[in-house]
């Protein structure tokens, strides 16, 4: 797969439990927890060259909104896929989420790492399936 995926986590077994998962997957995985502020973290995505974003809501000090907006505003990453994988399960929450363009929007307790990583494997093999013009669907 040999994608680049940046996965912002403040928690340090999740954070290592998706790295160590992506890798196994075939992705290229760099784990942030978000101690920077939001400047900083923008250059380093861009620096890591990401393809994808895994980010948690509840970060240390703001909140995955900004982050996703940030993204949303810089030209030159604002195409980045981002897949927030969190424990804020509200419904105000996800749509709030997807209207600042988060593209995908999973709770933590619905998923083991495993799972999940498996899920966003299978969605950007999807994806990738759709923009080469094959016609590939499965869940």
């Amino acid at each position: 797969m040999n994608k680049n995926i940046f996965v912002i986590e403040d928690d340090t077994n999740i954070a290592s439990g998706l790295q160590v998962q992506f890798s196994l997957a075939g992705f290229n995985a760099e784990t942030n927890q978000a101690e920077e502020d939001v400047e900083d973290l923008i250059n380093s995505i861009k620096k890591f060259n990401a393809d994808i974003i895994v980010l948690d809501l509840i970060l240390p000090r703001f909140d995955g909104f900004e982050i996703i907006k940030a993204i949303r505003k810089d030209e030159e990453i604002s195409d980045i896929y981002i897949f927030v994988f969190t424990d804020v399960s509200d419904a105000d929450s996800k749509a709030r989420g997807l209207k600042l363009g988060a593209n995908q929007y999973f709770i933590k307790d619905d998923f083991s790492i495993e799972e999940f990583v498996r899920k966003v494997k299978k969605i950007i093999e999807n994806k990738e399936a759709m923009n080469n013009g094959e016609n590939k669907i499965s869940a």
